[in-house]
């Protein structure tokens, strides 16, 4: 089998020792995996060192009938352990109603549950595989037609489910591959994965201790401890996971209108004068969307002027709060950000706090892509005055490789036990309030039940418990585990830059290497390197990197985004936070853009 990539299965030796593809450390890797995983390990082992053939990939009909084939030896009896004849346990002839918890289900449970890891297990392997496709990509009338979707009255057998969710995963993204470089959030680590598996498993709520006491615990001691790597000092504060940056943006335009005006919680905004935020001309669209679902209103959202690099200007800005406060409307927010989506500039924090102390404004930063570099000591300067913010939005599943979702709001003031956010949603339901205080009487009950209900701490009640991936990874990691992988992914960045600021074909967006991984450049065609910098050059560019975009798709080879900003056309945005990828990666990407865009 080819190789799944650089240090992928690696057990660190450098002597060939600690190679899998060496048979002493291969037999030594399946008897430990055979171990703990029993059949599984036996498969993986088989599909990674050669004892049987690699899986093809099979046609939709073949994988139909795969299974009816594969029948599982069983025991179907009470006793444990038995010693009566086996019969055959046969999927054709099984359906969820003979899963737990069906009485005897047990054996079929496992049997089902084990060929659905191996499934899992190995698309874990194929998305390291760089001789694997990043992508099986096909039309949506194409899959619609080549593929049965539709939900039945009746119900499918567990061979047809299995094959379900091999199909499924066959025309999945591998956003784990390391040559997968389109969105923020790529890669796929291996104890995030776990804890994911663990979390469905557990299938809790975070609204409250009663229910969910250690994942409640260990989302207090993770958010303080991203409080302390701020700057907070103690870690004090408050804060929460939410679905994603652009909620846990809205959340702080909540918190600081609450702030400023507590009374607009039961009167609503015709109790309050007109509002109006700040935030720059590069920042996530998630402001103005916020601003829209608070009844705020999207033009009360001022876009600040950038520089050329794309960091907000903050003599621009201190210009617009004058002029909207001589308009008669009342400055609330300026959401300064750490990391923009497109260039990944930083603005300049430090400037924009005193600004925002000067005219008594909430500050918050939306450091959804850049917080990640707080954890290395070698690039968090580019956040220099966050821990002057009121309040930061962090995500971890983007830089930190975190699977997916996991965003944090972190808020600095507090009060008595929470914060601000807190009492801006509070409504206290007696059905959950009541249960906490028969506990316990007296002050206490109050105010420990203030702590662990989280419940109304959002505007949703039930909450997925995001939080246990970051604490495990970080257990697992360390801080200075978390540092490597990030200085990786930005010494990556800067070799790309390196490789294509001289390059013939190639042109910057901006000058200067990149302060994040963002790097933005258009690959110029032969047939238009010798036209004038003009509007037919223009009209003609705006069309390369979209076609390039489609015909990696097709091909399924890697993947890159791209996009148009201001008066700038359709350039690459190349976006780097998978620790898988590599040097070679690189020169890969640039070598297929090349390939597929010469005869443009």
């Amino acid at each position: 089998m080819a190789s799944t990539g650089s240090g992928f299965w690696s057990f660190g030796s450098e002597d060939g020792s600690g190679d899998p593809e060496n048979p002493s450390t291969a037999r030594a890797w399946c008897q430990v995996a055979q171990k703990f995983t029993g059949g599984i390990g036996n498969k993986l082992c088989a599909l990674l060192y050669g004892d049987a053939e690699k899986p093809m990939e099979t046609s939709g009909s073949e994988k139909e009938t795969q299974g009816s084939a594969d029948k599982k030896t069983v025991c179907t009896c009470n006793q444990k352990p038995c010693s009566c004849p086996k019969t055959d346990l046969n999927y054709a002839c099984l359906h969820s109603t003979d899963l737990l918890p069906a009485c005897n289900g047990e054996v079929a449970t496992l049997s089902f549950l084990q060929d659905v890891m191996d499934i899992l297990l190995q698309y874990v392997v194929k998305s390291f595989d760089r001789s694997t496709k990043v992508i099986d990509f096909h039309y949506p009338n194409e899959l619609l037609q080549e593929h049965n979707w539709e939900l039945a009255d009746q119900p499918q057998t567990l061979e047809e489910i299995l094959s379900n969710c091999r199909t499924t995963l066959k025309y999945a993204i591998k956003t784990g591959h390391p040559r997968y470089f389109n969105q923020l959030s790529t890669g796929l680590d291996m104890v995030g994965l776990a804890a994911d598996w663990l979390t469905s498993t557990a299938n809790t709520n975070m609204f409250t201790y009663e229910i969910a006491p250690v994942f409640v615990l260990l989302e207090y001691v993770t958010l303080r401890k991203m409080r302390e790597i701020i700057g907070w000092p103690g870690g004090s504060g408050d804060g929460i996971f939410s679905p994603g940056g652009a909620i846990s943006n809205m959340y702080a335009m909540l918190i600081a209108r609450f702030k400023m005006f507590p009374e607009v919680k039961e009167k609503g905004m015709a109790a309050i004068p007109r509002l109006v935020a700040f935030t720059s001309e590069h920042s996530h669209f998630s402001v103005k969307k916020g601003a829209a679902a608070l009844g705020i209103g999207t033009d009360s959202v001022i876009l600040i002027k950038c520089d050329e690099r794309g960091k907000m200007i903050p003599s621009d800005l201190e210009r617009r709060i004058v002029e909207a406060k001589q308009k008669g409307f009342v400055p609330f927010l300026v959401s300064a950000t750490a990391g923009t989506t497109v260039y990944g500039a930083f603005d300049p924090l430090l400037a924009i706090a005193d600004i925002c102390k000067k005219y008594k404004i909430w500050m918050h930063v939306d450091a959804a892509w850049g917080g990640g570099l707080l954890m290395s000591r070698k690039h968090k300067w580019k956040l220099n005055g966050v821990e002057r913010a009121n309040s930061v939005t962090w995500n971890p599943h983007k830089m930190m490789g975190v699977p997916l979702q996991c965003s944090a709001l972190l808020v600095r003031e507090e009060v008595g036990c929470s914060s601000f956010q807190f009492y801006s949603f509070r409504i206290f339901p007696p059905y959950i309030y009541h249960r906490w205080c028969k506990w316990k009487l007296g002050d206490g009950c109050r105010q420990n039940w203030v702590c662990s209900f989280t419940g109304d701490k959002a505007l949703q009640c039930g909450r997925h418990v995001d939080v246990f991936k970051l604490w495990l990874m970080w257990r697992a990691k360390g801080t200075i585990g978390f540092e490597a992988q990030i200085d990786k992914c930005l010494e990556l960045a800067e070799y790309l830059y390196n490789l294509i600021k001289n390059r013939e074909g190639y042109e910057m967006v901006f000058d200067g290497k990149p302060q994040h991984t963002n790097v933005c450049f258009w690959y110029i065609p032969p047939s238009l390197r010798h036209l004038e910098d003009n509007e037919e050059r223009m009209s003609r560019l705006l069309k390369v990197a979209p076609v390039i975009k489609a015909r990696m798709m097709e091909y399924g080879t890697t993947m890159v985004s791209y996009q148009p900003l201001g008066d700038k056309v359709n350039f690459f945005r190349m976006v780097i936070s998978n620790p898988a990828a590599t040097h070679q990666d690189i020169d890969f990407l640039i070598e297929e853009i090349e390939r597929l865009g010469q005869d443009l």
